[in-house]
């Protein structure tokens, strides 16, 4: 069995997904996700110039050796771009594999561990009230689990992924007005004494079965982030993410030493070594990669298998980004996982984004059900996507009111 071509899409309803689809001679393709939010034409282009020449004529089967290939294979070594590329061609050769076996990917890993795996949604609000409101929508909706966002009063304009007027429901934070970045301006005295008092309210209102999440989101320094996590401990939270930038893996043990809030970091990792000490120190709880940009199936089952042996969940990250290929994939991983935790569920729901990604997947009283379709479970309309262009856009830059520019 051979690789006989492999295209790649840039485009799709209200995102630049990047897809890619691997043929062979058997006439099975297997479809993959190279999504680099805000990045997107770059592992686009490390795939049709540098990759995709590579695949032609390789065994799909055989899909431990060609991961090698790419990565050992490169003299400079993992980073987002290469490895998005890298997981783009994984899944598609997993997708492969499964429709040869005639089973869904779970199969494949060791069979199911549960049913429905656990999602979570995104609320949010100008200010806390509407917060509450956004929190009462989702779980009339059947959500178990929230990650909630707050306005903070004083604050000079609307922080990381909270509306700037009230009432607002749209979670994008792309701008696609061009790839300039706005500015959000931050006061971390604002946010620390008001946000724990919101999260206790939230908890008040809503009681203790409901699951609670809240992402600061970089933006505190290690100190910062220890008194936080000690405040917030009363409040019982599922998971405080990523309280300070992942660079500064210290950080974590200076949180451990002085909270036991759990905590998720991970989602800007895209590889095992960027968190394998992190793991076997027991630093965190849940480990938030992505299949898209953590280099596919092969290298997140291995992150996930070490993070089994400490203790610590998965919580992978589902942000708009990832396409229905990559949330697939997750679901399959999730099906598996004898260590997993909860899947963040946020992918474009429009009836668009359903007819170029059709797939028997269903969500349903906040748990995600994986298909028992062959593969990965996921079509994918390769006319429908030639109607998408590339529209550029960008993330918010962070500034602190001094002009300091600070952590997104």
């Amino acid at each position: 069995m051979k690789i006989t071509d492999a295209k790649i899409f840039v485009g799709g309803p209200g995102k630049n997904y990047v897809t890619l689809k691997i043929m062979t001679d058997q006439g099975i393709y297997g479809l993959g996700d190279a999504t680099l939010n805000n990045r997107e034409t770059l592992p686009a282009i490390y795939l049709q110039d540098y990759l995709i020449p590579n695949l032609i004529g390789m065994d799909p089967r055989n899909s431990e050796d060609i991961w090698q290939f790419f990565y050992r294979g490169a003299y400079f070594r993992r980073g987002p771009i290469a490895m998005a590329a890298f997981g783009a061609i994984d899944m598609a050769l997993w997708d492969i594999k499964g429709k040869l076996a005639n089973m869904p990917l779970y199969q494949l890993f060791g069979g199911k561990s549960r049913e429905g795996a656990l999602t979570y949604a995104h609320a949010t609000g100008a200010d806390l009230p509407d917060l509450i409101d956004s929190v009462t929508r989702y779980i009339a909706q059947g959500y178990k689990a929230v990650r909630v966002q707050c306005g903070i009063p004083g604050m000079p304009t609307a922080s990381y992924a909270v509306p700037d007027q009230k009432g607002l429901t749209d979670d994008l934070i792309t701008d696609f007005s061009g790839i300039r970045p706005k500015t959000e301006v931050w006061n971390t005295d604002l946010y620390t004494r008001f946000m724990p008092q919101a999260l206790a309210e939230i908890r008040d209102r809503f009681g203790p079965e409901l699951k609670i999440l809240h992402d600061v989101h970089h933006r505190l320094t290690p100190r910062e982030a220890a008194q936080f996590a000690k405040e917030v401990e009363p409040i019982g939270l599922y998971w405080l993410e990523d309280p300070t930038p992942a660079e500064d893996q210290n950080v974590l043990r200076l949180i451990r030493k002085h909270s036991t809030t759990p905590i998720a970091v991970g989602e800007v990792f895209n590889s095992i070594w960027d968190c394998n000490r992190l793991i076997e120190e027991e630093l965190f709880d849940f480990i938030r990669v992505a299949v898209t940009y953590a280099g596919g199936i092969t290298h997140v089952k291995r992150i996930v298998d070490l993070a089994g042996l400490h203790n610590i969940r998965t919580g992978f990250h589902g942000a708009p980004s990832h396409s229905p290929i990559s949330m697939a994939a997750q679901a399959h991983l999730n099906a598996w996982a004898p260590n997993f935790g909860i899947q963040e569920y946020l992918v474009l729901g429009t009836q668009e984004c359903d007819e170029m990604f059709p797939s028997e997947h269903r969500h349903e009283d906040g748990l995600f059900f994986v298909s028992d379709a062959p593969g990965l479970g996921v079509d994918f309309n390769e006319e429908m996507a030639k109607r998408y262009d590339y529209a550029p856009g960008s993330h918010p830059v962070v500034r602190l009111e001094d002009g300091t520019l600070w952590n997104y």
